[in-house]
């Protein structure tokens, strides 16, 4: 524990984490579907009330000026929900994945489009970057990767509450592979494993103060440059991968074939050149499903 928390936030802490992993209990008793959609009628209910979901209401308004104010409004709502349905989904994450190499199993929940590079993955012929966006359930590719054998090591950043750290630390344990803090000891992690030929994966959609200005819908957005480095540095091969949510409490998982790195240019317009490919592929998923994307972030400032 930090010695910088004085005991009453300790306690405070603490008692967070009991309630939320008191919760988790009581959630996991629920079946699957209901526990999400419950989480999507919370969270649709109350969050458009929130003054957070201005945020999601410009961004939306500005990346699609032809949709009218009340389809803004309704995906706004809708943002929220799948918020919420993410949130009680959490708990299952280690029972929702029913996909067994080529077919399914349990109830059919999940899709995968690109078995094939998914599989070839757990052996990869070089260093290799996995990037994703905050889309639909994100978590469920770390799980696929550890059900498939992936050898993958996602970066994370810890929760400001070290008993939620814990308490996420087993679930994420108990579905996903390796973790990499969001630091710079997380940096040397990620260069020395790619150095060992393994997968590392990452959130690329979000806005990053000191990185360059790349656009994504058109405007110029901070993106973090590590995905473009390290995979300049290591000559990696890279990949996209994203999850759809489907009807009827169904998810799909996608993988693209291998993103050529930029070869000509400075160090500076390769990075750039590869992270304004990453911010396109990114885009064209979000367009595909903007009810399903994290818009309550600040992606432009």
């Amino acid at each position: 524990m930090s010695a910088r928390y004085s005991w009453p936030v300790r306690a405070g802490q603490w008692l967070v984490a009991v309630l939320v992993g008191g919760l988790f209990a009581l959630l996991r008793l629920l079946p699957i579907r209901l526990s999400s959609d419950f989480g999507a009628w919370a969270a649709g209910g109350l969050g458009p009330l929130i003054p957070r979901s201005e945020i999601a209401r410009r961004q939306l308004a500005a990346a699609f000026p032809e949709k009218p104010p009340e389809e803004i409004k309704a995906l706004v709502k809708d943002v929220w929900a799948n918020l919420g349905r993410l949130a009680l989904e959490y708990p299952h994450l280690d029972q929702i994945w029913d996909y067994e190499l080529g077919h399914r199993r349990g109830q059919g929940r999940i899709d995968v489009e690109g078995i094939d590079i998914f599989l070839g993955l757990r052996h990869p012929k070089k260093p290799t970057i996995v990037f994703t966006a905050h889309l639909a359930n994100w978590e469920l590719l770390a799980v696929c990767a550890a059900y498939y054998n992936v050898p993958l090591s996602v970066f994370f950043r810890r929760p400001n509450n070290p008993y939620i750290n814990t308490l996420i630390g087993k679930i994420r344990g108990a579905t996903m592979g390796g973790l990499i803090p969001t630091d710079f000891e997380g940096l040397a992690t990620a260069a020395r494993l790619l150095d060992e030929h393994k997968v590392v994966g990452l959130l690329a959609d979000q806005h990053f103060t000191r990185g360059p200005a790349i656009p994504f819908f058109g405007k110029p957005a901070r993106t973090a440059p590590i995905l473009a480095r390290l995979a300049l540095q290591h000559d990696c091969a890279v990949h996209g991968a994203w999850v759809e949510r489907l009807p009827g409490g169904r998810f799909k998982l996608s993988i693209t074939p291998i993103i050529p790195l930029p070869q000509t240019g400075t160090k500076e317009e390769r990075v750039e050149a590869l992270l304004t490919e990453v911010n396109r592929i990114i885009e064209g998923w979000v367009r595909a499903n903007p009810a399903q994307w994290l818009w309550l972030h600040r992606r432009w400032r």
